[in-house]
């Protein structure tokens, strides 16, 4: 999923947490799925903004000079101004757009993005 173009809400929004357990029946797994996929996304998002941000890089020794490079605080607003992964995972899961395994049912071949409850 493109994390750049998601639907998913800028702002925290009161949610019922009755609301969670309508695809696991258990509140807490829904939690726990939301959680990890929250992870996966924040993590795919830090390293996608560490490769953009090494471009700019300068490897001095010298601690007195600090450069400034419009492009680099254009794409570090960019990615501030994302949702949050957790609201994106919400979304996600909401959406029914998360795929989980529970570890008794896995099987040798799994699906990428796969969340694995342990």
């Amino acid at each position: 999923m493109d994390y750049k173009k998601t639907s998913a809400s800028g702002t925290t929004i009161t949610r019922d947490m009755t609301d969670f357990d309508f695809e696991t029946g258990n509140i807490y797994e829904s939690l726990t799925i939301i959680a990890k996929r929250s992870n996966q996304i924040s993590v795919k998002i830090k390293e996608e903004l560490s490769k953009k941000l090494e471009e700019f890089a300068s490897y001095t020794d010298n601690l007195e000079e600090v450069f400034e490079n419009r492009e680099q605080i254009e794409i570090s607003r960019f990615y501030e101004r994302l949702p949050k992964p957790v609201l994106v995972a919400l979304h996600e899961f909401a959406e029914g757009e998360v795929y989980y395994k529970r570890p008794e049912n896995l099987e040798e071949e799994e699906i990428p993005e796969t969340i694995i409850l342990m």
